[in-house]
């Protein structure tokens, strides 16, 4: 599309045609700094006006305000005075609940997150346990005479590996902030031009808590993200993205700093530090046992070192779901600071969303995943693969209740608990549930009134919620199941008729079996997939990661969905309610794949295209591709049941064989 098309769209009046044609001529322009690319985000400030989503228009003129071009800085500059004074008919942003005169109310968390000093101790006292039980069984192993030598030789390895990692792991962390993300450190003065009230937090929380050294850091990158690091308190780091700055409002910025202070007031990095550390340690004694081992020498101490990494490995899988779990706990207890700090849990719950929108928003212009978002998934203040649903709410609805009603998904299917375990973050609507309850605490309308959410919540058909939960988890070890079912049925024929080949072919059949009604589950009958969008999708509470759901969405290809792969075969499909990733399966397997990726993704970007899949849920949405049909004529097919049909039915066949030609 031309810029020149675009433009005349917007002279006729038809604004909405205008912010298509400027947002395609955007997305698919090679060079940032162009005259003809600047000039079209000027105009699209202006047809985003003309179709009243002043927010979008508000953003992308504080970008261009930041532009290294004078002349568009200025104009942009002049533009963002228009958005001072919104007319007071202008719905197209959240319209924002009060917060509370005073601050520093405590507020009582009512349960929510658990117990950080008991999360903290007990979690820290199984880790250190383990570690101390792993050293000890190696020490021991090679044969120490004296107990308490061993004992003492434990200990120090393991005290002199912690401590070493706790005071170098910022510094190492500055290098690669710096060498990846080109980290600025800026001082506090700056950081006030940007947003006063977040000055004014942190001038708050360093004189009550006592912090003396702060460091701030920007990094120049229009992903909206927030983390901190660092060994002790006064020589922590608090790092943010430019596009915080241009996502979100002062009054929300500064909820995000508080957020971020609570970690560094509650220890919160010195902790998951040391945690980590114990946790690669268990990794390390197994991998070293294991190795060991395997080699030459008395079966004794082989036996003993493989007994060793088994236990070692058994302690890594506990030690990482603990730090998981306590990772989330921390999570908690930060939004409950910024809350009592702020006295604006309103503003956390609104930056919270925002932040997922703005994710989604950069992941849009972009055709590969931003290496930031990916690169600090686990220490920012946001998970980026739940940015999809709670963006795609954003994107559209100025009806709050709309972007609720994403939430619940994250609070009743018990997928989202089950999901939840292997994340380092709540899931969104967990955490604006409890930023409600203290809204409520200090008498303030809830921004999204998730009352009225949970109301619906309870409603919802229990026994088809957690029916289908039950039976997709069984589902999931479909294979297995068929396996020990299928021995079970080789062992009694063959007791019966003495004929090994049940022996060998019951159990194939079994799994081929166990794959077949598996794959008849996960992709069912596509015919009569209904035409949707991405947000209704997304909106489904009983949508699922196993049980596919087919819909058809018209939209556009805006990129790749594999983060940093150049022939990732992955693509990201945008409609007009928000964005998913699209998974492409060739039938010639992994090879397929890298070849679809390398010859004919990137000929696809920009396409209009119609896809038919399976959607499925989880805490990063996206559809399992079956065909895309371009408006010139393109037709892309995906094969995720081919395979599975193949491997099924290949078994069963073989299974059949084995039984038939033993029986000879």
């Amino acid at each position: 599309m031309s810029l020149q098309s675009g433009l005349e769209a917007f002279k006729k009046g038809n604004y909405q045609q205008a912010v298509e044609l400027l947002e395609q001529f955007c997305r698919n322009s090679g060079d940032r700094n162009s005259p003809d690319y600047l000039s079209a985000q000027m105009w699209l400030i202006k047809a985003y006006q003309g179709t009243g989503e002043t927010e979008k228009a508000k953003i992308l003129c504080q970008k261009l305000m930041m532009s290294e071009n004078p002349e568009v800085r200025s104009w942009a500059e002049q533009a963002n005075q228009s958005f001072r004074n919104p007319p007071a008919t202008q719905s197209s942003a959240i319209q924002k609940a009060s917060r509370a005169a005073t601050t520093g109310v405590k507020l009582a968390m009512g349960g929510v997150g658990g117990s950080l000093a008991l999360a903290s101790g007990v979690t820290m006292s199984l880790l250190f346990g383990m570690v101390l039980v792993l050293g000890l069984s190696l020490v021991f192993i090679f044969g120490s005479q004296d107990p308490l030598s061993g004992l003492a030789i434990a200990i120090s390895i393991t005290l002199i590996f912690n401590v070493a990692a706790f005071f170098v792991s910022p510094f190492l962390m500055d290098l690669t902030q710096s060498w990846l993300y080109q980290t600025r450190w800026v001082d506090l003065t700056e950081v006030e031009n940007l947003s006063p009230e977040t000055a004014k937090v942190i001038r708050q929380v360093c004189q009550q808590k006592n912090l003396k050294s702060l460091r701030l850091g920007i990094i120049n990158d229009q992903n909206p993200t927030a983390f901190t690091y660092g060994s002790l308190p006064n020589s922590a780091r608090l790092v943010v993205s430019q596009g915080l700055f241009t996502y979100l409002d002062d009054d929300e910025i500064a909820t995000v700093y508080a957020h971020e202070l609570g970690h560094i007031v509650h220890w919160d990095f010195a902790v998951m530090t040391v945690a980590a550390t114990l946790v690669q340690i268990c990794y390390l004694v197994y991998s070293t046992a294991r190795r060991l081992g395997r080699g030459g020498g008395d079966n004794k101490i082989k036996d003993a070192m493989q007994t060793a990494a088994l236990v070692a490995y058994i302690f890594y899988i506990v030690g990482t779901y603990l730090v998981l779990y306590l990772s989330r706990t921390r999570e908690y207890f930060a939004d409950h600071f910024a809350a009592e700090t702020t006295g604006n849990p309103n503003g956390l719950s609104r930056a919270l969303v925002k932040i997922a929108y703005g994710i989604l928003e950069e992941g849009s212009r972009a055709q590969e995943p931003s290496r930031l978002i990916e690169g600090t998934r686990a220490l920012g203040i946001y998970d980026p693969k739940a940015a999809a649903s709670t963006g795609t709410a954003y994107r559209i609805a100025s009806d709050t209740q709309k972007i609720g009603r994403v939430f619940l998904w994250d609070m009743f299917n018990p997928w989202g608990w089950w999901m939840e375990l292997n994340s380092t973050h709540p899931l969104t609507g967990k955490r604006v549930r409890a930023l409600s309850t203290y809204a409520e605490q200090l008498g303030l309308p809830s921004e999204f009134d998730l009352g009225r959410v949970i109301g619906e919540g309870k409603n919802l058909n229990k026994s088809k919620l957690y029916g289908n939960f039950f039976l997709d988890v069984v589902l999931y070890g479909a294979e297995t199941i068929g396996f020990f079912a299928g021995l079970l049925m080789g062992t009694i024929l063959w007791s019966s008729s003495q004929n090994p080949g049940f022996m060998l072919g019951a159990p194939l059949i079994g799994v081929g079996l166990g794959i077949l009604i598996k794959a008849l589950v996960m992709f069912p009958n596509y015919k009569q997939a209904p035409a949707t969008d991405i947000l209704t999708l997304m909106s489904d509470p009983y949508a699922s990661p196993l049980r596919g759901q087919p819909a058809k969405l018209e939209g556009q290809l805006i990129g790749r969905g594999d983060a940093g792969y150049k022939f990732g075969s992955d693509l990201k499909i945008q409609d007009r309610s928000g964005m998913l990733y699209l998974h492409y399966a060739s039938r010639f397997g992994p090879l397929g794949n890298f070849l679809f990726g390398m010859k004919r993704v990137q000929s696809l970007i920009g396409e209009q295209v119609g896809a038919v899949g399976w959607f499925r849920r989880g805490v990063a949405p996206w559809m399992d591709l079956i065909q895309l049909q371009s408006q010139n004529g393109t037709i892309v097919n995906s094969y995720h049941r081919f395979w599975s049909l193949i491997l099924g039915g290949g078994l069963i066949t073989l299974g059949l064989f084995m039984t038939m030609f033993l029986s000879r």
